[in-house]
C-alpha cells in the first residue's frame, strides 16, 4: 500500500463536505452537554444546597444554654439571642456578642468539667 493510496482511503472515510450528518450531528453535542450538566448538578450544586439548608436549620434552632464553636474557633455558651446576633459567655463575667452567621457548629453534650 502506497502513501497516496492510504491518503485516498482516509479521505474516503471522512465525513462528507458541507456538514451533512443529519439530526444526530446536532443531538450528540447536545446530549454531551446535558450529561455534563447533570453530573455537575449531582456532584456540586445539590450537595451545596443541602449543606446550606442544614446550616440554616442549625442557626434557627439555636437556643439559650447551647454550647457552640464560632467560625473563628471560640468556644462559648449561648446566653442571649436576637434576630441577627448571639451573645456568648466565654468565661466567668465575660460575654461577647457575635453575628448569628459566626456560629460554626453546636457542640453536643453539656461540657461540664465537674461531671
Amino acid at each position: 500500500m502506497s502513501l497516496a493510496h492510504a491518503a485516498d482511503l482516509a479521505y474516503a472515510a471522512s465525513a462528507p463536505p458541507g456538514g451533512a450528518g443529519g439530526p444526530t450531528a446536532f443531538l450528540q453535542p447536545l446530549l454531551l452537554f446535558g450529561a455534563m450538566f447533570a453530573i455537575f448538578y449531582f456532584i456540586v450544586i445539590r450537595p451545596q444546597q443541602r449543606q446550606k439548608g442544614d446550616r440554616e436549620r442549625m442557626l434557627a434552632a439555636l437556643k439559650r444554654g447551647d454550647r457552640v464553636i464560632t467560625t473563628g474557633g471560640l468556644h462559648g455558651t449561648v446566653t442571649g439571642l436576637s434576630e441577627h446576633t448571639v451573645t456568648l459567655r466565654v468565661a466567668d463575667q465575660v460575654k461577647l456578642e457575635f453575628d448569628r452567621s459566626a456560629v460554626g457548629r453546636i457542640v453536643e453534650g453539656t461540657g461540664d468539667k465537674d461531671a
